[in-house]
């Protein structure tokens, strides 16, 4: 049997390890007044953080027309697929993997396999890159799902934002009233859990947040199993890569990457956000 994978764009999978892996990209997009520009193909990264800088009122989003993927899928069994899984964001937050469903109902001699990541950045990134390397072995949908589902067990992300209007306006905030009111400075930590954003816990300074970040990551690290783990930013490189060096040189056992908040996460986030996702290989 013959496996695609497909993720949609807030996996921030740079393109180089798409096309090495066989992975399709459906986008989601971001809109600014009257024009809108689908992520990683339309808008860069860069762009949007230089956008968003000129522009007067912060974007919306949007997620992929069904139509989108039924174009997508009816061309993946043209090219000889049997089946198709796909792997989306979180579900509560966007519709993008109910989109999926969908359209796996409307496209005939195809089975589609919709699978929801409940995360988002490079977290659902490596569900798509197991599932691809998977796919290229020849392994079946079921036993490919079946990984998938492993990974959920292993899989941790924190992440912390230097403003949380964004996510309050945008409505991707759940449970936060015990953080706003008054005007505490705090960097609250962040996670996904029952499939939305969460606080975690209430921080005062970036810094204490980084610490926290890497005490919850030093729980599963200190066990010396090996890990893959990435650091995630929005518009602090440097910043980003500082402490991917430090980490890598504490936990030489645990594979890093770095990766990034993108157009439609972003605005959501805000620039500054820095997170951290980690899971057992």
């Amino acid at each position: 049997m013959k496996t695609a994978i497909v993720t949609d764009s807030t996996a921030y999978l740079p393109k180089e390890v798409r096309e090495r892996l066989g992975i399709r990209l459906i986008p989601l997009s971001v809109i600014f007044g009257e024009e809108t520009y689908r992520e990683e193909i339309d808008m860069t990264t860069d762009e949007f953080f230089a956008k968003v800088k000129q522009h007067p009122t912060l974007p919306t989003t949007s997620q992929p027309a069904v139509g989108e993927f039924v174009d997508l899928f009816t061309a993946l069994r043209e090219e000889g697929y049997d089946a198709v899984i796909s792997i989306h964001l979180s579900s509560g937050i966007s519709g993008t993997y109910q989109g999926a469903v969908t359209a796996g109902t409307m496209v005939d001699g195809l089975r589609v396999l919709a699978y929801d990541s409940e995360i988002s950045c490079m977290a659902q990134g490596f569900y798509a890159m197991e599932a691809a390397e998977m796919a290229q072995a020849g392994r079946t949908p079921e036993e490919i799902i079946a990984r998938l589902d492993e990974i959920k067990q292993t899989l941790r992300a924190y992440f912390m934002v230097d403003d949380l209007a964004h996510l309050q306006r945008g409505g991707r905030l759940t449970g936060a009233q015990a953080f706003i009111g008054g005007l505490l400075q705090i960097k609250p930590l962040l996670r996904f859990e029952n499939k939305v954003i969460v606080p975690f816990e209430k921080i005062r300074t970036r810094k204490k947040a980084v610490k926290r970040i890497e005490e919850l990551f030093a729980e599963d690290a200190e066990k010396g199993i090996p890990l893959k783990a990435a650091v995630i930013h929005a518009n602090q490189p440097d910043e980003a890569g500082r402490w991917r060096d430090e980490l890598s040189a504490r936990y030489p056992h645990v594979e890093f990457f770095i990766s990034y908040f993108g157009p439609v996460i972003a605005t959501h986030v805000g620039e500054g956000a820095l997170g951290l996702t980690w899971y057992q290989p």
